[in-house]
Parts: structure tokens; C-alpha cells; sequence
């Protein structure tokens, strides 16, 4: 399981007084309102930040960090990855699942037989859709309902899936 969990990239800076424009990758965008760190990511380097304050501007959330007051101090942290531990990610309901900790599941039949491994989750309006490459080729899409997502082992990364009739077939 991953134990940083992604909450937003930084897109640009904000003003001239080190605050930062952020694209929230989190379901819950208020969430910021509540974190008092979280963990800046570039590739090169990973630095604790502590939020001073939050705004929020049409999809975006406008941060400003302690200690990081111009805008030169925070130019060089733009696409930067915003992360937060697990301990400080937001509380799942039961049958909730971080997308981070469903990537590459094995994903197998309801028999047991393997199928493929979940390479994305994508969000539509009425319930989230898990696409899997199968292990003999080609991709399926599966839908979040009961009816199909019969098990989901986090810990063992292993979800069991009854397919619908006909989902193999709209390959």
C-alpha cells in the first residue's frame, strides 16, 4: 500500500507572496481547509510544508506555506507533486478504497481463474469504472457495482470480479 496518498500538483504561482495554485487530485477539495502539512514532491526533492492558509479559486485551491513568503521561493515548486501520509488521509467509508491502493491489483474471476491487473479508475457521474488489462490481451471496463466488484483485498492487492454478460465482448 502506498503510504503517501496524493492530494494536488501545483500549477503556478498565485500573487507575489508565495501562495500557490493547486489542482486538487482528492475527491474532496475542502479537505484543505482541515490539513495543517502535507509533503512537496518535485522529483528531486520532498520537503514537510505547513499550510498557513487556504482560498479557493473556480477549481483551484490557493495555498500559502509558512516560511515561504515571495514568489521566488516558490517558483521552483511548480508541477510539484502535494501529498499527505496516511495517517492524515481522509477517513474511508466501508467498501471506499484509495484509487493509489486499487492501481496494478491483480484482478481475478469470481472462480479464482486470473483476468488481468486494474491500470486506471475513471470517475463518471453515476459509479466509478476500473479498466483492466487482461492478462490475454486487450483491456475490459468494468463497472463499480455490487452485481461485479464481489471482493477487494487491499492488503494482499487482489480484487475478485464477476464480469456481466457481455462486457468481455465489447472489447
Amino acid at each position: 500500500m502506498e503510504q503517501k496518498l496524493q492530494v494536488g500538483i501545483i500549477t503556478a504561482t498565485h500573487g507575489l507572496k508565495g501562495e500557490v495554485k493547486v489542482y486538487p487530485t482528492t475527491d474532496d477539495p475542502g479537505r484543505f481547509r482541515r490539513l495543517k502539512k502535507v509533503i512537496l514532491d518535485n522529483g528531486k526533492v520532498s520537503v514537510d510544508l505547513e499550510i498557513e492558509s487556504v482560498k479557493y479559486f473556480k477549481q483551484f485551491v490557493i495555498l500559502k506555506f509558512k516560511g515561504l513568503d515571495d514568489i521566488e521561493q516558490v517558483e521552483k515548486y511548480r508541477k510539484a507533486s502535494l501529498y499527505v501520509t496516511r495517517d492524515n488521509a481522509v477517513r474511508l467509508k466501508k467498501d471506499e478504497f484509495f484509487i493509489a491502493d486499487l492501481i496494478d491489483m491483480k484482478v481475478v474471476n469470481e472462480d479464482g481463474s486470473p483476468l488481468g491487473t486494474l491500470r486506471d479508475v475513471i470517475t463518471t457521474g453515476a459509479n466509478d469504472v476500473y479498466e483492466v488489462v487482461l492478462d490475454e490481451g486487450g483491456t475490459v471496463l468494468i463497472p463499480t457495482i455490487k452485481e461485479c466488484i464481489l471482493d477487494v483485498d487491499v492488503e494482499n492487492a487482489v480484487m475478485r470480479v464477476h464480469l456481466l454478460e457481455g462486457l468481455l465482448d465489447l472489447q
